[in-house]
């Protein structure tokens, strides 16, 4: 068990510096859902998945270290006399190093701000060479949504994709769903639908209100939480979305609502900024 421990120490640490170094690198979130970036792979969100629970491993792993080798790190903490003392001279100095460091990091001072500066330039890279999304999750969007946001005609855009041989696409369907059952990046999508985009003039007033995107966290907000934070009456949302046939009740959440009626949450959001507006 003894060795058993050890080597799994041994390899979760290698893990985590594999890891470590991805999640040094990667994009910031919203550019990296956007373009669907991946290494090995791996989604951000998955490589911080296996950050978290690779981690968790190494911690018990250690634990059980520790505990197979607490006599050894018993004589680490006695001094000359061989008395235990837990601030012995390498303890001392290992703390004096990690709170140097903490201090360092706290106050962004060189050299370990260029640590950090160093992993800047590389999401700064990361916007320049993959694009920002027009705005934050818009690949969750269904492409009904994102194209009222941005004022694109959504029977154009469905043309273009089409024209393009994109497959599955609907309004309904969010941008990310599309793209990866066409193997492309939600980017990708976009630019494809973009020259659909409708110059309107400052005076006209028939185009419909864009689409505000979800809060974050929609799913995991009951109906009442988001019908509170949109300024809506509950009951009457609950009448509206029961007349589409989905039905729901205040206590439960959007996503859960979104199940029952085999719907994602945004078109269930959907659908209640539409009757909002009065549609």
């Amino acid at each position: 068990m003894r060795k058993i421990t050890s080597m799994t120490m041994l390899v979760t640490l290698v893990v985590l510096i594999l890891n470590s170094i991805v999640l040094y690198v990667v994009p910031e979130g919203r550019i990296a859902y956007w373009a669907d970036w991946r290494f090995l792979g791996l989604t951000k969100t998955e490589w911080g998945d296996q950050h978290i629970t690779i981690g968790f491993l190494f911690l018990l792993a250690s634990f059980l270290h520790l505990y197979y080798n607490w006599g050894v790190v018993k004589s680490y903490l006695k001094n000359k006399v061989k008395e235990i003392k837990v601030f012995t001279l390498p303890c001392n100095i290992a703390l004096a190093v990690t709170s140097l460091i903490i201090v360092l990091t706290y106050f962004q001072v060189p050299p370990v701000s260029y640590i950090l500066d160093l992993s800047a330039y590389f999401k700064r890279s990361a916007a320049e060479t993959y694009g920002e999304p027009p705005y934050g999750h818009a690949e969750k969007s269904s492409l009904q949504m994102l194209t009222r946001r941005e004022g694109i005609e959504l029977d154009q855009a469905l043309a273009l994709l089409d024209e393009h041989g994109v497959r599955g696409a609907t309004g309904s369907a969010t941008v990310l769903a599309i793209a990866r059952d066409n193997r492309m990046t939600p980017q990708a999508i976009y630019n494809i639908i973009l020259p659909a985009k409708v110059q309107l003039s400052v005076n006209d007033t028939a185009a419909a209100p864009p689409i505000e995107p979800p809060p974050s966290g929609l799913g995991r907000k009951t109906l009442e939480q988001l019908c509170s934070e949109m300024q809506l009456d509950c009951p009457a949302i609950i009448a509206a979305l029961s007349a589409r046939g989905i039905s729901s009740a205040p206590g439960n959440t959007i996503r859960q609502i979104a199940e029952a009626n085999n719907k994602r949450p945004t078109e269930i959001y959907e659908l209640i900024w539409a009757f909002a507006q009065g549609e």
